[in-house]
């Protein structure tokens, strides 16, 4: 059965990776249902299965985005000055956000998550975008944003990358430098958010065996093995 879901968690990756690399973002939309679905197979509590997705999602998002980062950067899209700004709000919403979702029934998480994609979706549908030819604000402009992104984030167990793209978006950022910007920004968050997850869940002791704080860790080294790997090939496409 472990071999079973070592598979799953490899074949999620892929996905993770895929994603990551061409469009900038981490997969946490397929990441947490999936891993919700799998960690109640599993029999993992009821109180704990949206809170162990949502961390385990947020770490996993943290090596395919260095991956893909790093081909973006190759490709000179990623505007660091912007990352640099939005850095301090990141981490400080990040963060915050992770201990509020510790805090936050799993019900009330659940309906956050269904919400946030179903909006998502209607963007897609819609094809939705913000009108351009606004300019990049400030060093206080981005930081909000980037602490906004980063509460919002910790509640979906994303890497933000769908909310930055289309920020930069707006402010008339070409399109291959909105997705390598938002790659590159999606590791620090990630990172701000997966130190939250697995300080707040080390007051939980009550989780599964193999849980580091709220991340799962057989989960974890799955899904980035793979999601490492094909990052880059992502990126390349993108390109």
């Amino acid at each position: 059965m472990d071999v079973t879901y070592g598979l799953i968690y490899l074949a999620v990756g892929v996905l993770v990776g895929l994603f990551a690399g061409l469009l900038g973002i981490g997969g946490g939309s397929v990441m947490v249902p999936i891993l919700s679905m799998v960690f109640v197979t599993r029999g993992f509590s009821s109180d704990h299965v949206v809170h162990l997705a949502l961390a385990t999602s947020m770490a996993t998002i943290i090596p395919g985005g260095i991956a893909s980062a790093w081909t973006h950067h190759q490709h000179r899209s990623v505007n660091w000055d912007v990352v640099k700004k939005m850095l301090p709000g990141i981490i400080v919403g990040t963060f915050a956000g992770a201990v509020m979702a510790h805090f936050s029934s799993t019900a009330f998480l659940k309906g956050f998550f269904v919400v946030f994609i179903c909006l998502l979706a209607l963007q897609m549908l819609f094809n939705l975008k913000p009108r351009g030819g606004h300019a990049l604000p400030g060093s206080t402009g981005l930081f909000v944003f980037g602490a906004v992104m980063g509460v919002i984030s910790s509640f979906a167990g994303i890497g933000g990358a769908v909310m930055s793209i289309a920020f930069l978006g707006w402010c008339n950022v070409r399109m291959h430098d909105a997705i390598g910007t938002a790659a590159a920004i999606g590791v620090p968050l990630a990172l701000a958010g997966t130190v939250g997850f697995i300080v707040t869940g080390l007051l939980d002791k009550n989780l599964p065996a193999q849980s580091l704080g709220y991340v799962y860790v057989p989960a974890f080294i799955g899904i980035s093995i793979t999601s490492f790997l094909i990052a880059p090939l992502g990126a390349k496409l993108a390109h």
